[in-house]
């Protein structure tokens, strides 16, 4: 027995050795499995990354274009006022060279009818409240007066400066004096 004993026992070291070296093999080659995946993990996310970046650098570029586009429109849009305007100074300029205060007043009509002409052109129209009940969205109460005979409260009897409009909105309010009774 003793020889089978001797003989066993080297055999067991033999086989565990085999299995400790297959083990081995295994986990080498789990650890080799798991650094492909993560070399495979960090390419993927450089390439999200690049990719990020590509698309904040298209980003700002888009921003930028759409300012520049932005601001050719407003000194557009400005140019356009401006040019319209440029020939109610020329006859601004013709009606002050006159002497004679009836063409000076002629003169001065035509201005002012250019002039609105051009605001029209624009879409601005004057509102004249003279006579209306007073309205707080188109008018400015700058001073009352007592009513009148035959006038209601809170109707305006004169205009400072009319009110000009867009479309629905309000460019300038009316600076208005409105009736009130004592």
């Amino acid at each position: 027995m003793n020889e089978d004993t001797a003989t066993s026992a080297p055999a067991d070291e033999t086989v565990g050795a085999q299995n400790g070296a297959a083990e081995q093999q295994d986990g080498e080659g789990a650890e080799s499995s798991l650094a492909a995946e993560l070399a495979a993990a960090r390419a993927k996310a450089d390439e999200n990354y690049n990719k990020f970046l590509y698309a904040m650098a298209d980003f700002e570029n888009y921003k930028k274009r759409i300012e520049r586009q932005l601001s050719e429109i407003a000194l557009s849009g400005k140019k356009s006022v401006l040019t319209k305007m440029l020939p109610v100074l020329d006859n601004l300029e013709r009606a002050i060279a006159f002497d004679d205060s009836e063409a000076l007043r002629g003169g001065l009509q035509a201005t002012l009818r250019m002039f609105e002409s051009a605001l029209a052109g624009e879409g601005v129209k004057s509102v004249s409240l003279k006579g209306q009940p007073f309205d707080p969205r188109l008018a400015e109460a700058i001073a009352t007066q007592p009513a009148p005979e035959g006038v209601d409260e809170d109707t305006v009897l004169d205009e400072a400066h009319k009110a000009y409009t867009m479309g629905d909105e309000v460019l300038r309010p009316a600076q208005v004096v409105v009736a009130k009774n004592a």
